[in-house]
């Protein structure tokens, strides 16, 4: 796929981090881009740098969801595009036992099934809407569209007190190639990836040493990723009309320790 000011992409939590790095890289590119988020002043600040489009939108609501997409293509058009970047987590074991008390708890299914909502099933639903969007475009250069998906290293070595997290992600990696097989026909790419430990804002009010050592952890480089290293990729999963149906580590060769 040829991106310049001819393609319209939408990023899901487009706002801050991975979102708006490739947010930027697009916009750099020539491509008219549209942010679904809920951080509005971010959001709208962004969109005005970028000469794009804000949508307020919650991925867990499907009101939401065709809201924002009917305001995006108001604006921008239909996308050829579409980047799952909004995503969250926490960190609760499955059963513990306090060690103080001795007593014994269990992960809130409420707050398990609140991470696969907003992971899993929003990535989906956007991936649903966006996708009968493309369908209705003319192919240019043999192909509709792209989409890319945000997973986790997670999804394979998942950490303790990571169950919500890593299923939310292990399924998006699962349905990365059901759906890119779904859309073939459509000729519509689907692709994830799989980030490992990157400099996003969840890091940054860490303090440095706790920075430095996640840092230290990777093999090489021994550092933060970038997230324009996930800009990069993301474009190069649009751009390449072979790259199809992957799900594609990016984590400098890391494998998560159980803590």
């Amino acid at each position: 796929m040829k991106i310049d000011s001819s393609v319209s992409a939408v990023i899901t939590g487009g706002a801050s981090g991975l979102g708006a790095a490739t947010a930027r890289k697009l916009a750099g590119m020539g491509a008219k881009v549209a942010l679904f988020d809920l951080n509005a002043e971010k959001g709208e600040a962004l969109a005005k740098e970028l000469g794009g489009v804000f949508c307020e939108v919650n991925v867990t609501d499907d009101a939401s969801v065709d809201a924002g997409f009917a305001k995006s293509r108001a604006a921008i058009g239909q996308e050829r595009i579409l980047i799952n970047c909004a995503g969250t987590g926490n960190a609760i074991k499955t059963a513990s036992r306090d060690k103080k008390t001795g007593e014994i708890t269990h992960f809130p299914l409420d707050k398990f099934n609140m991470i696969i909502q907003i992971n899993l099933v929003g990535t989906f639903r956007c991936i649903a809407k966006s996708a009968a969007g493309m369908m209705t475009l003319d192919p240019v250069d043999g192909e509709r569209g792209a989409i890319v998906n945000t997973a986790s290293v997670a999804a394979e070595d998942g950490q303790i007190g990571q169950a919500s997290y890593s299923a939310s992600k292990g399924g998006v990696v699962g349905m990365t190639l059901p759906i890119a097989r779904d859309l073939s026909r459509e000729l519509i790419r689907v692709n994830t990836i799989l980030p490992g430990i990157f400099d996003t804002p969840l890091l940054a009010g860490a303090p440095e040493p706790v920075r430095q050592a996640l840092g230290a952890q990777v093999p090489h480089p021994a550092r933060l990723g970038n997230p324009d290293e996930y800009a990069s990729l993301a474009v190069e999963m649009c751009r390449n009309g072979y790259f199809n149906g992957e799900d594609v580590r990016l984590d400098g060769a890391i494998r998560m320790a159980p803590r």
